[in-house]
């Protein structure tokens, strides 16, 4: 609010006076925060938003008024303005994965922002249910999900041991034990540790939330970042009971986990540590893991498909009491955490919670063993 004085009250100033005027309550800044700031893309799922309107003081404005969009086609919707200074909102997904900005603008044009990460999910755009099995040899068998290629006709340096998609179904990584990364599709290459000496062989890799970079991870827990992946830590200095063989990323890029064997898991950057079997008797060693899409839990998988769920990762079944054929080996879950599938080494699949079956190699003859999976 602006205020006038009478002319008369004011002083008399001097050619070498000078005033600063500051306009009380006049909006300086607004501050916006989502809540989580990590959905999956099913067109449900929800999110809160909070603008704070302050001005040049650092005082709430109350008699602010904003305005909500995004450069992305989430939607929304309970709009609050509470007459504190603080304005809410609810967003609504969509069915497209990936990160758009959330923008509150107040009436004089300042504004703020945030980004909102909708991952990948069984029933957006950029996945419906389908995933890609990955052979030691690159070739790629996809169900229900497009093939970009494959290197089952190339002669490698060294096996293929990993797969990661990006966030639509529109390209995959694969990776080999020396670090070397193949791009398919919408896929980016972004590096690779294959004409470099590792101390340990890679086992295992994981994509950012916009598909911009990758994690390599090896036995000893070295971590590799290349792209717009950041190093959080490792375990590559370490002396570890157990080899790693697995990771999985926080949706929104902010942290890691590494899992070993003996199911350790080592959390790095915002990342929550939520229990591990490292202090356990397992019938089996574990293969692999998965992150909750909120990135408030995870689950392990051993090799006979027991499943070990943490935080908020919820037990869909497992093959634990079953007798295989071969092997699990991996494993990857729905986008919106209400399924989990199992992959064998002869490409059997093993569906649980609302992960559909969409096929297998598990009759096929195959070059080589299946070594992982990624959803599409």
């Amino acid at each position: 609010m602006l205020t006038a004085q009478d002319a008369a009250s004011q002083p008399a100033v001097s050619a070498t006076d000078t005033y600063s005027y500051v306009v009380i309550g006049q909006t300086a800044k607004v501050t916006v925060t989502l809540s989580p700031a990590s959905i999956p893309a099913n067109g449900t799922s929800t999110a809160q938003a909070l603008a704070v309107v302050t001005d040049a003081n650092n005082n709430r404005v109350p008699s602010e008024t904003i305005r909500w969009n995004t450069d992305g086609d989430v939607s929304f919707g309970g709009l609050v303005n509470h007459g504190d200074g603080t304005h809410t909102a609810t967003i609504t997904a969509s069915r497209t994965s990936g990160p758009e900005t959330i923008t509150a603008t107040a009436g004089n044009g300042v504004h703020g922002s945030a980004v909102l990460t909708e991952t990948a999910s069984s029933g957006s755009t950029s996945g419906g249910g389908g995933y890609w099995l990955v052979a030691s040899d690159g070739g790629v068998f996809s169900f229900s999900a497009p093939f970009h290629g494959s290197t089952g006709n190339i002669r490698l340096n060294q096996p293929i041991v990993g797969i990661a998609g990006t966030p639509g179904p529109g390209g995959y990584w694969l990776v080999a034990s020396d670090g070397g990364v193949f791009s398919f599709g919408d896929a980016g290459f972004h590096g690779s540790t294959g004409n470099r000496r590792l101390n340990q062989s890679i086992v295992g890799m994981a994509s950012t939330p916009d598909g911009g970079g990758y994690w390599l991870v090896a036995s000893d827990g070295g971590v590799f970042s290349f792209g717009n992946a950041q190093f959080r830590g490792s375990t590559g200095n370490i002396h570890l009971a157990k080899p790693v063989v697995g990771m999985a990323a926080m949706p929104d890029g902010s942290g890691y986990w590494l899992v070993a064997s003996d199911g350790g898991v080592f959390a790095f950057g915002k990342a929550g540590f939520f229990g591990s079997t490292g202090g356990m008797h397992l019938n089996k060693p574990i293969v692999g893991m998965a992150a909750t899409p909120d990135g408030g839990g995870y689950w392990l998988v051993a090799s006979d498909g027991g499943i070990f769920a943490f935080g908020n990762a919820a037990f869909r079944g497992s093959t634990g009491n079953l007798r295989l054929n071969q092997p699990v080996v991996g494993m990857s879950r729905t986008g919106d955490g209400g399924g989990y599938w199992l992959v064998a080494s002869d490409g059997g699949i093993f569906s649980f919670g609302n992960a559909p079956f969409q096929g297998s190699t598990g009759g096929m003859r195959l070059n080589r063993p299946v070594v992982g999976m990624a959803a599409a």
